[in-house]
This record gives C-alpha cells, sequence and structure tokens, in this order.
C-alpha cells in the first residue's frame, strides 16, 4: 500500500516541530546562559559535550527500548508522543531558568540541559526509525526520508530567521524574558505537531526492528574503510558548521554592533538558512549534471574554503560592518553545506553496498546510526571547543546587569574574527584531505558494486 500525501505532509510536519527544538537548543543555549545568564563559556561548553556524547551512547539503548515496545498504538507513536510532550516541557525549563547564584545555575543547566537530550532521544530514535513501519515500498520509504530531512531543514531555517526578532518583540530589553517566550512557543507547536504526525501516520509493518549495540557501530565502521572515511568527513564538515553557527551570534552582536543587531544577524542567518536549502533542492542537480559525484564534493568543499577565506579578509580589513558584503561568501558558505550533506548521505548509501561486497553483510542500520552517533558526539566536542574559545579571548558577556552591550577589546574582537573563520578552514581542509586520499567510491566504482550485488541477488 502506497503512502498518501496526507501521510506524508504529517510526516514532515513533524520533522518540522522535531528540528524546531533541536535548532532552538543546538543554536542558542551556549549564548542563553553563557550571555545572557553570565555562566563560564567554558563550563557551558564542557557541559554541552558530556551530554551530547551520553547523548549519542544513548541512543543506541533507546533503539533497544523502543524495539521492545508493544502496544495497541504501535511500537513507535506512544514513544513519540511521550517523549515529544516531556521534551517540550524540559525544552520550556531551559530557557526559562530561575533566579539563582552562579553555583546553583550550574546545577540546574547540568541537571536539565542532559534531561533535555534524553527526552528528545525518547522522540527522534522512534520518529526516524518509524519509517520502515509505515510503508515497505522501497521507493517510499525513501521520499519519506527525503520529506523528513528536507522539512527538518525548514524547521532549522525558521529558527534561524525568527529566533532573535522574537527575543527582542517578546522580550523587550530583557532577552532573558524573550527567550523564555520563544521557547513556550516552540514547545507548543512541537506537541502540535507531533500530534498531527502520530494522528496520520501509522504503521503497517510489524516487522522486526534492528538495533544495533556501540561496539556492534564501530565493529562495522572499522570493517568498512569508506564508510569510516564518509563518517570522517561527515564529522569534519559538520563540526565546521557548529563553529561557525555557534560563534557568529557573538560576531553580530559585539563586532558587527548596532542598535539593529538582532535583525542584521536574523536577515543574515534567513539568507544563510535559504542558501543551504538551495544547495540541496536546486544547485546540487544542476551541478550534478556537469560533474561527478565525487567532482562536486570536492568543488563544494573548495568553494566553502573559498567563502571562508572571503570572510576573513572582509574581517581583517575593516570591511566585516557591510552586511551585504557578508552575505556574499555566506551565501557561498552554506549552500555548499546544502550539497555536501546531499552527497555525504549518498556516498553513505554507497558504502552500504562496498561494505557487503567486501564482508558479505548488508549492514545499512548500523552503518546510519553510526552517522548519528558521531555527528552528535562531533557538536559536542565543537561547542566545548567554542566554550573555551569565548573564554580565551576574553569576550565579557552581556549579563541582564550590565545594561547596554558590552564594549569588547580590540584583541577579543580580533580573536572571534579568527576563530569564526580560521577555525572552519582548517577543519575543511582536513575534510578535503581525507577525501581526496582515501575516497575510492566514485560514480563508476559504486555503479559496478550494485551491479555486482544485484547480478548476485538474481543468480546471475
Amino acid at each position: 500500500m502506497e503512502l498518501t500525501t496526507k501521510q506524508k505532509a504529517a510526516f514532515g510536519i513533524g520533522a518540522v516541530g522535531k528540528d524546531m527544538v533541536y535548532a532552538l537548543s543546538a543554536s542558542y543555549v551556549m549564548y542563553y546562559y553563557q550571555d545572557v545568564l553570565g555562566l563560564s563559556a567554558t563550563f557551558v561548553g564542557l557541559i554541552l559535550m558530556i551530554a551530547r556524547v551520553f547523548d549519542a551512547f544513548n541512543d543506541p539503548f533507546m533503539g533497544v527500548l523502543v524495539a521492545k515496545t508493544r502496544t495497541r498504538w504501535g511500537r513507535f507513536r506512544p514513544w513519540i508522543f511521550s517523549g515529544t510532550v516531556l521534551n517540550a516541557a524540559v525544552l520550556y525549563a531551559l530557557f526559562a531558568a530561575p533566579a539563582l547564584a552562579e553555583a546553583g545555575m550550574m546545577v540546574y543547566f547540568s541537571v536539565i540541559y542532559i534531561l533535555w537530550g534524553v527526552t528528545y532521544t525518547m522522540m527522534d530514535i522512534p520518529y526516524w526509525s518509524m519509517i520502515p513501519a509505515v510503508t515497505r515500498t522501497p521507493a517510499d520509504r525513501e521520499n519519506l526520508s527525503v520529506v523528513g530531512r528536507t522539512c527538518a531543514g525548514v524547521g532549522s531555517a525558521l529558527i534561524a530567521m525568527f529566533t532573535m526578532l522574537l527575543v527582542g518583540a517578546l522580550g523587550g530589553d530583557s532577552e532573558r524574558t524573550g527567550f523564555r517566550w520563544v521557547a513556550l512557543i516552540v514547545a507548543v507547536i512541537f506537541v502540535v505537531t507531533e500530534i498531527l504526525c502520530c494522528a496520520s501516520v501509522k504503521e503497517t509493518s510489524g516487522g522486526e526492528m534492528k538495533t544495533a549495540t556501540v561496539g556492534e557501530m564501530f565493529k562495522a565502521l572499522f570493517a568498512n574503510d569508506q564508510a569510516l572515511v564518509v563518517v570522517g568527513s561527515i564529522v569534519l564538515i559538520n563540526s565546521a558548521l557548529y563553529l561557525t553557527s555557534n560563534f557568529i551570534i557573538y560576531f553580530f552582536k559585539y563586532d558587527f554592533g548596532g542598535t539593529g543587531w538582532k535583525a542584521s544577524y536574523t536577515l543574515f542567518s534567513t539568507i544563510g538558512g535559504a542558501a543551504q536549502i538551495l544547495g540541496m533542492m536546486i544547485l546540487y542537480p544542476l551541478v550534478r549534471k556537469k560533474l561527478s559525484n565525487t567532482g562536486v564534493f570536492t568543488l563544494s568543499l573548495a568553494l566553502a574554503l573559498g567563502g571562508y577565506g572571503v570572510l576573513l579578509v572582509l574581517c581583517l580589513t575593516g570591511f566585516s560592518g557591510n552586511l551585504v558584503l557578508l552575505c556574499v561568501p555566506g551565501v557561498v558558505v552554506f549552500a555548499c553545506n546544502g550539497m555536501l550533506s546531499v552527497l555525504t548521505t549518498l556516498f553513505l548509501s554507497n558504502s552500504v553496498d562496498y561494505g557487503q561486497l567486501k564482508t558479505g553483510r548488508r549492514e545499512e542500520s548500523v552503518i546510519f546510526s553510526m552517522q548519528t552517533f558521531v555527528v552528535k558526539a562531533a557538536s559536542g566536542v565543537a561547542v566545548f571547543l567554542t566554550g573555551i574559545g569565548l573564554d580565551l579571548i576574553g569576550l565579557v558577556g552581556n549579563t541582564e546587569e550590565t545594561g547596554p552591550v558590552a564594549a569588547q577589546s580590540a584583541s577579543t574582537l580580533l580573536g572571534l574574527r579568527l576563530m569564526m573563520t580560521v577555525l572552519p578552514m582548517v577543519v575543511l581542509v582536513a575534510a578535503l584531505v581525507l577525501f581526496r586520499r582515501k575516497f575510492t567510491l566514485s560514480d563508476d566504482h559504486a555503479a559496478e558494486i550494485s551491479a555486482q550485488l544485484h547480478g548476485k541477488k538474481e543468480g546471475v
């Protein structure tokens, strides 16, 4: 039975709400607790890293719990619904911190953020794991995955577009109040979208759900050298993106400056988010007509490096206050990231075929679980480095008590510009070197492997 348009739309709507929550947490927790509430950036970064690494190891455990679930509503929807309600409540608590002394605030943040990660995993793992149980048709599964990933990008883009404008509009001069209202709005949207998803998308397959332990994931990864290269590239590319997204708000507030910095930051983020979606949906298909996938991947990395290079030149030559000029390299970087996200998913799929031909075992679920695992761990490391960097350059947070935006020293602003540009460039160079030296799954090679596997399946 094929999926209806209503079911696909409901699944996509669920992805929008789900990733609005994730984007709000991933993009603004460091800023909220360090800059608005005044905690040490290194401490905040350390807790974020610990929580995300713990969350990465928690994913397989959650998968086992879901696999063992049997209810009248199915295996996945009870977890999606309960996890959503709990996570929405914790999200509000995360951005509605009470007035506490520094020690109390450190304990509060540590407990609440780890709870946020655990409750988000409760609904995120069953949400994506539900796809094979919704339909047995390979084409529908692929389409549903594309719908989910695309709508997830829309959810992230909405947070980038509206968060700081809403914080200013709803909180006035108090960012603390503004974030509380924004978190409440996003939490409500989250619950509504997941209720729509659970009500419309029903399980039709009762097959066994495959789960993998952390040990199995690493074993499968190290037995597949091409999957190892792709996962390594994913880690590096995502780390560069996380570093940029964490530093950019500080750049606009303290370096770009001005009373309208929130509007400028929002416009830049909106254009960047649109460019990323453009890269995924339009630019990649166009460039793919002219180049191989490996060629598009290399070109995207090279152009992203060029975009960061132009951004660095603007920052060092005094033109970083020109929003129009900043948006030019920003569009290049985000559009290339969009194309890279499509390609890494494609390469990971090809590496599954490669591993099957090499070892005789098709470990698709294990390899893709590994992708989620390492991306979460990498994001934790990236945000920890962000926290250390902010403290090293001596950035003075603009807590509610300081009133107007705190002025930063020239050395602090220079350090901020370098970390925002040079660090991501170093990481992307490492990704380019790794890919060029170790990746062998060209389009022709991948097609040959697929043909061999198909021949074996048909008994040729």
